[in-house]
This record gives structure tokens, sequence and C-alpha cells, in this order.
């Protein structure tokens, strides 16, 4: 049974609003990132910026969200099956999209990792010397 207390609430506004403001900037600037990708961002970028953990009731209420993460994919689901008729006739460009995205996301996530393995090792001998 799902218990909202008034930090979970705060934590949910504080997300919502990060998408509010996402949304505003997509609109007002015609950015081509959707507005709950800029919020979400944005979002991020503060908790960077505040150099300090995140509010519990935050990582909680985001955890409890990633949870059932996989049920907000159902509805684009269906809406990709209802409209079939789009995929007969643009398949070879969603085809193209989806490897070179994944080519793309894999070489980045290479290159991330090396990174920060490089990072650690320099992190480990200045430690140990």
């Amino acid at each position: 049974m799902l218990v909202l207390n008034m930090a979970m609430l705060r934590s949910i506004l504080i997300l919502l609003s990060a998408q509010l403001v996402g949304e505003a900037l997509h609109r007002a600037l015609h950015l081509s990132l959707p507005g709950p990708v800029l919020g979400m961002a944005l979002l991020a970028a503060v908790l960077l910026l505040r150099k300090r953990e995140p509010d519990a009731a935050l990582v909680q209420t985001s955890n409890g969200l990633l949870r059932w993460l996989g049920l907000l994919f159902i509805p684009a689901g269906a809406a990709i099956v209802a409209d079939l008729g789009f995929f007969r006739t643009a398949w070879f460009p969603t085809i193209m999209a989806l490897l070179v995205s994944t080519a793309f996301t894999i070489i980045v996530t290479a290159l991330v990792m090396q990174w920060l393995l490089h990072r650690g090792e320099r992190v480990t001998l200045s430690e140990e010397q």
C-alpha cells in the first residue's frame, strides 16, 4: 500500500515543477527537446550544483517512480500499433534511426566508461603516493 506523507508530496511537487519549467522552456524557445527531458536535465543540473546529497524523500520518491517506469511505455507502444500505416511508409528511416541511435549510445557509453576508469586509476595512484 502506498502511503504519502508531506515529504513525498513535496518531492512530487519538485519533480512536477521541474517538468513544468522544462515544458515552458520548450514552448517559449521552440526547442526540439521535449519539455520533460529539459525539466529533468535542469533538475539534475540544480542537484549537481548544490554539491550536497539530494533530500532523502526526493530519492525515495524518484526510486518509487522509476520502479514503475515500464508501465509508461505501454501508451507509446499502443500508439505505435494504432499507427502502423505510418510505419508502412516510413519503415526505412525508422530502422535507420534506431540503428544509428543505438550505435551512438554504445559508443558514448564506452567512451564515458573509459574516461571514468582512467579517472579512477588516477585517483587510486594519487592516494597510494
